[in-house]
């Protein structure tokens, strides 16, 4: 019997090959991470001393693991916001401590380098998610620990700033040692229903006093471009005890064939993966102070680790009428509230390694 290689891309060249599996959890260990539900009717809570968070991802054509797991979010993907969306990761969360808006960052880092599995035009790639995506982003994706973070006020596609939920005197300032509990203080439908929520740019009570008085736009394009100001950022605070709430996903990165797809460029994965780089994590964190808040890890797993997930899990992915998904549609739209449309791809620099 022919065994695959799992460090061989070449083995498995085409997408039916692999099977995606997304985990979560409080920190980069794995050892704390859980597997997500993707598309199902349940929400992950994790607490650390600093962060009550709970998360829910959502991917368009599922086709990994759990096998359990639907094989859309019809309801939210047939949304008119997200009707073009691929995948959604969703944060619901409340900080036990004040932390600055310019400090808290989200994106996506690594353990490993990456010079040598990136692509022809990575930084092409790179310049036009700057320019067409998200302008706030920072990184070096040629570091020995590559990372491209951006701040969660700019980078999440949608934020809702929310009520006092648990009163900050309740919340004692974490100490080492101290692993108190708070989120049974917590509202029930703040974690428990979350994965219902279809997140809405905006507020709720006292929420709406801290928008109204920063001068944050309602809408989410105009409230991210606000927030690329760094003096914005800097009169911002996650307030210890609020509730805040967002949605971040787009149209571009396709879970179904493994593709990049952005304006004028478009790039298949597969041939770029072997067994240290077929992960790409996701990772909320204090950019000051290095504190890790949460982590989603999207695997693509593929030779003997495919199969024997496989056999742990088996079974393909169905939706809510027992139907296999084909997984084709038309994805060339553009989501709703997404920065006004330039003239294309040819303003662009033209300097491939020009990058900031």
């Amino acid at each position: 019997m022919t065994t695959t290689d799992p460090s061989d891309p070449s083995s498995a060249s085409h997408y039916s090959h692999y099977r995606l599996r997304v985990t979560a959890g409080p920190s980069y260990s794995p050892d704390t991470h859980k597997t997500v539900p993707v598309n199902a009717a349940e929400t992950l809570t994790f607490e650390t001393p600093s962060i009550i968070l709970s998360l829910c991802v959502r991917i368009k054509h599922f086709t990994g693991f759990p096998s359990s797991s639907p094989v859309t979010a019809e309801k939210y993907f047939t949304s008119e916001r997200h009707k073009w969306d691929q995948y959604s990761i969703s944060f619901s969360f409340i900080p036990k401590v004040d932390i600055p808006g310019e400090d808290l960052v989200f994106g996506n880092d690594f353990d490993r380098p990456l010079r040598d599995r990136l692509p022809p035009g990575a930084n092409q790639a790179l310049r036009i998610v700057k320019w067409w995506i998200d302008p706030g982003l920072d990184g070096d994706m040629y570091a020995d620990q590559p990372y491209l973070y951006g701040p969660a006020l700019s980078s999440f596609n949608v934020l809702r700033i929310g009520d006092e939920v648990i009163p900050k005197e309740q919340l004692p300032r974490p100490t080492e040692g101290n692993n108190e509990k708070h989120e049974w203080k917590a509202p029930h439908a703040s974690a428990e229903d979350f994965h219902d929520t279809i997140v809405e740019e905006g507020c709720e009570g006292s929420g709406c006093e801290i928008r109204e008085s920063l001068s944050i736009p309602a809408d989410s394009a105009a409230r991210m471009k606000h927030f690329l100001t760094a003096a914005n950022l800097s009169a911002f605070t996650f307030d210890a005890g609020r509730l805040y709430q967002s949605d971040f996903g787009n149209a571009y990165l396709d879970f179904n064939d493994f593709s990049l797809k952005l304006p004028g460029f478009s790039l298949n994965v597969l041939p770029y993966i072997d067994a240290k780089t077929h992960e790409l994590r996701y990772t909320l964190k204090n950019r000051r102070t290095g504190e890790v808040y949460g982590v989603v890890v999207f695997t693509l797993l593929f030779g003997e680790e495919l199969e024997q997930a496989e056999r742990e899990h088996g079974g393909s992915n169905t939706d809510d009428t027992g139907k296999k998904d084909d997984g084709k549609e038309d994805k060339t739209g553009e989501k709703d509230g997404a920065k006004e449309a330039k003239a294309g791809p040819d303003n662009i620099p033209e300097d491939e390694d020009d990058i900031d």
